[in-house]
This record gives structure tokens, C-alpha cells and sequence, in this order.
């Protein structure tokens, strides 16, 4: 059964930076879809990085330029390196995985939370304060 569990949240000032990482226990998959996630209270969760098995990449425009995802595959870590951070990114983060399946690239956020056979780690908080 593959598990994320996402961890390096914490708390930061305006323009400083966070990475985040999301370890997975087992991730066997050749076509795969990653991604991170996040959600404000009383918001809808939004997508904000996504990564593919082809190692192509997909920002939205609030977080391009400053955030960006990577993967160490001999590890099953994803990680999130999120720049020059503002108020608005506080939120909790979520890194979400397709079970052995490839993502649309433009269409992969919708994907991961509408899908199945996918899987999600619990979270990890961000605050950042001005």
C-alpha cells in the first residue's frame, strides 16, 4: 500500500523560503502523476505544482517563478522549493500520487483530485506572516 507523508512546514516571514518533501513508502510505477496541493481554510484545494514520469512540469500562474517541484526517484521523495513566500500561500499542503497511471499535463490537478486510484499524504502546514 503506498503512503505519502509529507513533512517541512513550519512558519516564515514574508520573502523567505520552505521546502517541502513528501516521502513515499513504495512507488513502483513507470507512468505516474505527482503533485502538491494546497488548501486555505474556507477554500477549495488548488494545485500547484504537478510533476510527470516524462519529468515535465506544471505551475500555476500564482506560483510560477517562485515555486518548483522535483523528484529523487531512487528515494520516492517528492519535494515542493516554494521562493520569496507571501501571506497568500498560507495554507495546508498536500502531495497527492496516481497509482500507475499518466496525468494530462494541463489537465492533471482535476485528475489527481477526481480520481480514484490515486493517493494523498495528510498534510503539511504553512504560515507565512508579513
Amino acid at each position: 500500500v503506498v503512503q505519502l507523508v509529507e513533512s517541512g512546514g513550519g512558519s516564515v516571514h514574508t520573502g523567505e523560503s520552505l521546502i517541502l518533501s513528501c516521502a513515499a513508502s513504495e512507488y513502483p510505477y513507470d507512468n505516474y502523476c505527482m503533485a502538491w496541493f494546497r488548501q486555505a481554510p474556507g477554500k477549495g484545494r488548488e494545485g500547484v505544482a504537478l510533476i510527470r514520469d516524462d519529468a515535465n512540469t506544471n505551475y500555476p500562474d500564482s506560483v510560477k517563478g517562485r515555486f518548483s517541484i522535483s523528484k529523487d526517484n531512487a528515494n520516492n521523495i517528492l519535494y515542493l522549493k516554494m521562493d520569496n513566500l507571501t501571506p497568500g500561500d498560507t495554507a495546508m499542503y498536500y502531495c497527492a500520487a496516481s497509482l500507475n497511471w499518466r496525468c494530462t499535463l494541463t489537465l492533471g490537478f482535476g485528475q489527481l483530485l477526481s480520481a480514484a486510484n490515486s493517493v494523498w499524504g495528510q498534510g503539511t502546514q504553512v504560515t507565512v506572516s508579513s
